[in-house]
């Protein structure tokens, strides 16, 4: 009963970085290092409070953040993405399976469909001058809001 207590509260503090990353990319642009370190440094004591084992468990975990945090810098360094959203998509990675990992990554496409398209509108209503700046942190989040509240909320899932 105590470890699913503590389960409960490790789902509360990742949503709870989740929706501050979200603010604060919309806010100023920017996820912070350390909440991108907050979010990776909880996976692995949520490996331990769900009993996964060393191998392959956590050893595929691992595997499958350093993919998604290497394709997306690919995409960083080609100028598609910000900095935080890699670090931010990397530290998900570990939390997830990587089935749940392909289903956040659809979703946050298509959220990050919306938001662009809404910052663009909101530039160019505003008469901004250059491109914007998209808050992609904001579709990165409640993508993965989405999952984990299918994936550990809901009871039918």
């Amino acid at each position: 009963m105590l470890g699913e207590y503590f389960r409960l509260a490790l789902i509360v503090a990742l949503g709870t970085l989740l929706i501050a990353a979200a603010i604060t990319d919309l806010r100023s642009r920017i996820i912070s290092n350390r909440l991108n370190l907050a979010v990776a440094i909880l996976a692995p004591v949520w490996w331990l409070a769900c009993g996964l084992e060393p191998w392959p468990g956590m050893a595929v975990q691992l595997l499958v953040g350093t993919l998604v945090f290497i394709l997306f810098a690919g995409l960083f360094s080609m100028g598609m993405m910000g900095g935080g959203d890699v670090k931010l998509l990397g530290a998900l990675a570990l939390w997830f399976p990587w089935q749940a990992i392909v289903t956040l990554l659809v979703l946050m496409a298509l959220l990050g469909g919306l938001v662009t398209i809404v910052t663009v509108t909101h530039h160019r209503m505003t008469r901004r001058l250059g491109q914007p700046e998209i808050p992609y942190g904001i579709a990165i989040s409640f993508a993965a809001l989405w999952v984990l509240g299918e994936r550990y909320l809901n009871q039918f899932a």
